[in-house]
């Protein structure tokens, strides 16, 4: 029989789900990540600390040293389990980047992997992303995709049309304009989905989709417009897609409102209540629990990040029994403990502003396992 350390130097590509043992797995570097020049999708304000509306420039070399020294920790707590760990390969993303269509003035990092790399079966997708800053990004992994390519010859490597991003994919005056709406009318835009993109190309951020085998879970977000669930949805065309929304204002990003955990058990976000029709009901027709989140230890934003409290519930789980947690987080990490996970603590406060919790952070290559279809019984209408 093959040994487990030859396993893991073989590669193999194979991942249906959030959950079966994780083997291999990439995790995020924060060296050079970058508070986002102005760009039509996104605009960051922090005047007190550093960055006003309409300045950009390197997070504080302090910062990424904290955030480097957890991440490698990070790495290192999973190599000590038997499994795995690749790292993505700098640029500099303090430069200046453009196509023919228009010019950015920075990138931003490759902390997240999850949000650019989905992994289903033997394939590793490139998602689009919809930010101009995070257009080159795929660069950071092409290395280690192309070594994987030439590792596993069942490993399919594809990559979705990359948007132009033109003005035309954007609504005009996007963030000007909701910071006028009243609470009402912000309200209305979340029951409406009328996001900052529009339907001209299609666009998804990879950490939109929840994987269950069979079963694909896509937030239709503000980095992720129908168009780009409509692609998904014939790329992956024995698969089946529920697009999904939530009380969320420029939500983005799943794994931090609706998290799969195991079979039979996902954890949901208190205050982003489900609002695709009939979603709920596909849990509990096929004996799915969905359990509240508990409360994060935090009660706002951390200086200089776009993440919410709501990292706490950005969790990697290692097998259907072992699950990562952040560290600062007590509430969940009992309430883990109480649903019968083995919880691993793991210091990741400081990462956050870097793009993320501990699920961004990775990005599955291989889990063993294969697809199987939890959820048998079907619902009309989603």
């Amino acid at each position: 029989m093959m040994s487990e350390q030859n396993k893991l130097s073989k590669t193999i590509v194979n991942s249906w789900n959030e959950w079966d043992p994780l083997k291999h797995v990439i995790v995020g570097r924060a060296d050079g990540t970058m508070v986002q020049a102005p760009e039509p999708a996104t605009e960051r304000n922090w005047p007190d600390h550093g960055f006003p509306l309409g300045t950009y420039g390197p997070l504080p070399k302090e910062m990424e040293a904290r955030a480097n020294e957890q991440l490698d920790n990070f790495a290192k707590l999973l190599q000590g389990r038997g499994i795995r760990v690749d790292r993505p390969t700098l640029l500099d993303f303090s430069q200046e980047v453009r196509t023919p269509d228009w010019v950015q003035k920075s990138m931003f990092g490759c902390m997240p992997p999850r949000d650019l790399l989905l992994t289903v079966g033997n394939e590793i997708l490139e998602a689009t992303m919809s930010q101009r800053s995070r257009w080159h990004e795929y660069l950071c992994y092409r290395p280690l995709l192309e070594q994987y390519f030439k590792e596993d010859p069942f490993f399919k490597w594809e990559s979705a049309p990359k948007p132009r991003l033109t003005d035309e994919t954007y609504k005009k005056d996007y963030w000007r304009k909701w910071k006028k709406k009243s609470k009402e009318e912000q309200e209305k835009a979340i029951y409406e989905r009328d996001w900052i993109l529009t339907e001209k190309e299609p666009c998804f951020d990879a950490a939109d989709i929840g994987r269950a085998g069979k079963d694909l879970f896509v937030y239709n977000s503000s980095v992720t417009n129908k168009a780009g669930i409509e692609w998904l949805k014939r790329h992956f065309s024995k698969h089946r897609i529920h697009t999904i929304w939530f009380y969320e204002k420029n939500g983005f990003h799943i794994d931090a409102t609706f998290v799969l955990l195991r079979p039979g058990l996902a954890l949901s976000n208190p205050k982003r209540i489900p609002l695709a029709p009939n979603m709920l009901e596909y849990f509990k027709w096929n004996d799915w629990e969905v359990v509240k989140s508990a409360k994060p230890a935090l009660d706002d934003y951390p200086p200089l990040s776009f993440c919410s409290p709501w990292l706490s519930m950005n969790t990697l789980v290692l097998d259907p029994k072992t699950i990562c947690v952040d560290a600062q987080e007590k509430d969940q990490m009992a309430q883990f403990d109480k649903l019968g996970f083995e919880v691993i603590p793991v210091e990741f406060a400081d990462v956050s502003p870097f793009g993320g919790g501990l699920h961004c952070a990775t990005a599955d290559v291989y889990r063993e396992g294969t697809c199987e279809d939890y959820f048998p019984k079907q619902v009309e209408g989603f």
